[in-house]
Formats: C-alpha cells, sequence, structure tokens
C-alpha cells in the first residue's frame, strides 16, 4: 500500500524482510488464494516457498538456525502475509506460538532436539488448549495426564487444532494433579495443568498408538488450513515430554504463548483489513454510477475515509502491543487492546469494502466474498472479543487502583 500502515524505525534489515515477504505475497499468494480457498486446498507449494524464505525460524535463535527476529518483525510479516490470504498466516502463527514457549519455557534438551527442525520448517507446530465442552474456561478443562512410572499416560478429547493434522508436534495442555489435594485444585486449578510435547506423524486417523485425529472441521471461512480435534486414548508419553521439565507449570507457558499469539491476530485483522480497503477503494474508481465513479459520491468517500482510518489505528495498536513485548515488558493490556480493535475494525472494513462491492460483492469471482467469510474467526481466535475485554478491565482496575 502506498501510504497506509507506515511502521517507522525500522532497521534496513526489517525492511528487507518485510519487502520480501510482501513481494512473495503480491506473487505467489494472492494469484491463487480465492481458487484455493473454495477448494478447501492446502496450500502446500506456498508453504514450500515460506520455508525457503525461513519464515518458520523468523524468531527461534540464531543459535538453533533461526533468524532471531524480534516479535514486532514477525507481526508485521504476519500483516502481510494475512492480505494475502489469512489461513496462509494462521499455519505460521501456531508453529511460531509453539516455538515461542520452547524457546521461553523448554529445557535445554528440548530446545537442542525440536528449535533447529522448526526453524527449516521440517518440524512444524501446533498447539491445544480448547475441548469440545470448553469455550473459554481454560480453567475447566478435563484432558488428563497420569503418572504411571517413568511414563504419563494422557486421555481427552481436544477441539479447534490449527494444523492438526499438517503438524508433527503438537503442544498440549493437560490436568495433572500431582501434588495437588482436592482442595487445592478446587481454590487454584490453573497450578494443576501441565503442557506436553507430543511427537506424531502428519495425517489424519490414528497417527500414533494412542493419538487420533479424526479429520478437517468444515468452516465457513479459514479454509486451507486444517482445523481438527485430537483424541487421547491411553497416549504414553515419557516424563520428558513436559515442557520445560516439571508438572504444573502449563497454564502460564500456555498464556505466555497466547499473550504473543494475540499480537499475531491483531496484525492478521490488520493484514486482512488493508487488503479489504485495497479492493474497496480501487473498485470504487472503476465502476460508474449516475455518469460518474462511484468513489466520486461523498457516500462512498464517507466510508473509505472510515476504512483507512481503522486500518491505521489498527495498526498503530498492533505495532505498540509488539514494541512492549520486544522491550521485555509485561503486554497483556496493550496485546488484549490490539486484538480487540484489530479483529472489530477488521470485521468493519470488510463489510464497508462488502457494501461498495453491492451486488458483486456477493459473487465468488470477487475476493471480497472470501474476506468477509474470513474476517469473523478473528472475532473469536485466541481468546474472544469478551475474553479481551476482561484482560483489559482487570489490568485497567490494577493500574487505576482507588486508595480510598
Amino acid at each position: 500500500m502506498a501510504r497506509l500502515a507506515q511502521t517507522a524505525g525500522l532497521t534496513d534489515v526489517q525492511q528487507e524482510i518485510l519487502s520480501t515477504v510482501r513481494d512473495f505475497v503480491d506473487k505467489e499468494i494472492i494469484p491463487v488464494a480465492t481458487e484455493l480457498e473454495h477448494r478447501d486446498e492446502y496450500p502446500q507449494a506456498i508453504v514450500d516457498g515460506l520455508k525457503e524464505l525461513g519464515l518458520f525460524g523468523l524468531m527461534i535463535p540464531e543459535e538453533y538456525g533461526g533468524l532471531g527476529e524480534s516479535l514486532l518483525t514477525y507481526a508485521l510479516c504476519v500483516e502481510e502475509i494475512a492480505r494475502g490470504w489469512m489461513s496462509v498466516s494462521g499455519i505460521v502463527n501456531t508453529h511460531f506460538i509453539v516455538a515461542y514457549m520452547l524457546k521461553q519455557h523448554g529445557t535445554q534438551e528440548q530446545k537442542d532436539r525440536y528449535l533447529p527442525r522448526m526453524a527449516a520448517g521440517d518440524v512444524r507446530g501446533a498447539f491445544s488448549m480448547s475441548e469440545p465442552a470448553l469455550g473459554s474456561d481454560v480453567s475447566a478443562i478435563t484432558s488428563k495426564a497420569v503418572r504411571d512410572g517413568e511414563e504419563y499416560v494422557l486421555d481427552g478429547q481436544k477441539m479447534w487444532l490449527t494444523n492438526g493434522g499438517t503438524s508433527s508436534l503438537v503442544a498440549v495442555l493437560v490436568r495433572s494433579d500431582e501434588g495437588h489435594s482436592p482442595a487445592e485444585r478446587a481454590a487454584a486449578p490453573h497450578r494443576s495443568m501441565t503442557t506436553f510435547l507430543i511427537e506424531k506423524e502428519p495425517g489424519f486417523g490414528e497417527v500414533r498408538p494412542g493419538l487420533t485425529i479424526p479429520g478437517k472441521i468444515d468452516k465457513m471461512g479459514y479454509k486451507g488450513v486444517d482445523t481438527t480435534e485430537m483424541i487421547m486414548d491411553g497416549l504414553r508419553l515419557s516424563a520428558d515430554q513436559v515442557l520445560g521439565g516439571a508438572t504444573g507449570r502449563g497454564f502460564y507457558q500456555m498464556m505466555d504463548g497466547v499473550e504473543v499469539g494475540r499480537v499475531n491476530v491483531a496484525a492478521r485483522g490488520c493484514g486482512v483489513a488493508q487488503r479489504a480497503f485495497e479492493l474497496g477503494v480501487r473498485y470504487a474508481q472503476q465502476r460508474h454510477t449516475f455518469g460518474k465513479p462511484i468513489a466520486q459520491h461523498q457516500a462512498i468517500q464517507f466510508k473509505l475515509a472510515e476504512m483507512a482510518t481503522k486500518v491505521e489505528a489498527a495498526h498503530a495498536m498492533m505495532v505498540n502491543a509488539a514494541r512492549k513485548k520486544d522491550s521485555g515488558e509485561r503486554n497483556d493490556l496493550e496485546a488484549g487492546m490490539a486484538k480487540y480493535l484489530a479483529s472489530e475494525y477488521c470485521k468493519e472494513v470488510v463489510e464497508d469494502s462488502f457494501r461498495i462491492h453491492g451486488g458483486y460483492g456477493f459473487s465468488k469471482e470477487y475476493e471480497i466474498e472470501r474476506l468477509y467469510r474470513e474476517a469473523p474467526m478473528l472475532l473469536i481466535g485466541e481468546g474472544t472479543a469478551e475474553i479481551q475485554k476482561m484482560i483489559i478491565g482487570r489490568r485497567l482496575l490494577e493500574e487505576y487502583r482507588f486508595q480510598g
């Protein structure tokens, strides 16, 4: 885009990475995205291209073969990719969250074992918290791990795994009640949760003994990427597959991963909104009514003005949240605000672009039809708007505590 969503203060390296990604999106993703999306086809050629660019290792430290870049660089790349096709950014994002959790919380052995292969894109990650009856209440997880000698036995059903079929490493949050009395579990259920690292074969069906990926969930939008259930039935894992080597820390590890994931969902919202604006402003100059381009009608100019302002505001909040995390500061307030605003504004910008397209927006021949089905996922992914508002509200009351 010529003018909107610029980011001040980027290094030459960051600008070069973003330029390369944008060029890839324009040439390799946008021309094929809608056709692949309508077929619900996994974009293997695009994923292979991202591997060649090194995008799967963007934030993995250089010592493990990654590029060692910042969260800001990563978020700006996600914004560009989502501008082309949001599903592709989902393929990268879940992988990135698992790599980030390993980098921050893994044992040295776990980092050495997984991060180099993840940086190369040879091992691809998925993570799993949600369950069929769970919704946003993570503390109500029922999947469990029971110790059996030197192993753990995992049982339970998980839901909404992005990359569930194509991944080869899943970080899964389950309940493990070692060392906790029933009263302690009831008082602080999050303290009895553990993240396990599950290696599996890509594909569907029984992908290792005790672990089944039934198949893809058919969705309204966000197609191409596989979203699945995961069933654990007597799944045996060795104790060294506990993330960080100790049980009881899983909730905090997952929340740390989701926090950076929320910055990336905000970035996806920014990218989709940018593309919707691009399509709307272009169509408004091509379509004529009453003897002139509809862009010359004040009603359409008002829409374009509102859309552009929302694109700019969402981008600024997303960049701020990423920079706060990169500085080492707590950023749950900023990440929650950015995710909430960017996803809401994305929905509104897409709908305005859809309205500008008129009847043609309803046609599958026009790209805006795809965006219209994709935008709603951002309202619920990585925590609903209501969850974001709960986080924001609690943090504001901490910051502005009344001293009476």
